[in-house]
Formats: C-alpha cells, structure tokens, sequence
C-alpha cells in the first residue's frame, strides 16, 4: 500500500507542477524515474517513452499508467493514471466556471506567453537528452536523420505559407481594413 501512495503522490505532483502536456512531463519523468527514485533503468525509460508514443492516448497518462503498472501491478496503474489526470481535471474545472473573466486578465495573458517558451524548452531538452542517450547504429542514425529532414521540409513550408498569406494577401485587398 505504502508503493501504491507513493506512486500517487510522485505522478500527483508531476501532474500539478508540469505545463503543456506529456512530451514537456518526459524530462521531469526522466529525473524523477530514472535518477532520482531509480524506478526504470535509462533502457527502460526509452523504451517506456517508445511504446507511451506509440499507443493512443497522451503521453503522460500512457507513461503513468506504464510506470504504475510496472511497480504495483493493476492498483499502481489506476493510482498513477488518476494521479496524473487530477491536477489538470481540476484546474480546468476551475477555469470552466469564470473563463471569459480569466481570458481578459492582462496577467494570465502574459502568464501563457511565459509558460509557452518554458514548454518548447521542456519539450527540447527532453529530445536532447534522449537523442544523446540513443544508441548510435546505422538504422537509429538514418531515422533521426529523416526526421530532421521532415521536420526542415515542414517547417520551411509553414515559413512560405505564412509569407505568402501575408504579403501576397494584404488584407486592404481582401476589403477586410479601411483604406
């Protein structure tokens, strides 16, 4: 019982201090798991981030249901997965009940464009840290190296397509400003 309350209270506390959703969770997932408490091995923490991707559902409720699971069988996976999902349910609970009001406070506006480059950085380190500890085959090497490109390819189609819409369509043309 007392595996079952710690894993409530670790995933509890990842779910509560953690902004923008599981991939900016997989370096706080990291320390906690790996170096801190020792629960997975680094193999295993990939691999667990691996098949948490690869199934459906977020990221976070899929690492902490895997983790829950993997430590205190049935009840550690609900305890986790309840753990983690708890915090967000209630803060957007809260927010449900007065959200036109919270939208127009200066503070939180300024608060999201704070917590949207925190997120990029969690999500960035995360990659980082795991493409460092990725064993170095020919097959591992040729995937990140496609992906990369993909990730060039898209990223130079959105600059295009946002230039294009701005400066081929100003919107004195399309009679939507006062000339």
């Amino acid at each position: 019982m007392s595996k079952i309350r710690e894993l409530f209270g670790t995933f509890f506390k990842i779910g509560a201090f953690t902004f923008g959703g599981g991939y900016a969770m997989v370096a706080l997932l990291e320390h906690e798991f790996v170096e801190e408490k020792r629960w997975l091995t680094r193999e295993e923490f990939l691999d667990m981030v691996a098949i948490a991707e690869s199934t459906p559902g977020p990221v976070a409720v899929n690492s902490a249901t895997y983790i829950g699971y993997k430590l205190a069988g049935v009840a550690g996976a609900a305890a986790s997965t309840l753990a983690v999902c708890l915090p967000s349910f209630a803060v957007i609970y809260l927010i449900s009940l007065f959200f036109d009001r919270f939208l127009q406070l200066t503070v939180v506006a300024n608060a999201f464009k704070g917590i949207q480059a925190c997120v990029i950085y969690l999500i960035l380190s995360a990659g980082v840290k795991m493409l460092k500890n990725l064993q170095r085959t020919p097959f591992n090497t040729a995937v990140v190296a496609v992906v990369l490109a993909v990730l060039l390819v898209v990223v130079a189609q959105s600059v295009v397509l946002i230039y294009a819409i701005i400066y081929l369509f100003p919107l004195k043309k399309l009679h939507l400003v006062k000339q």
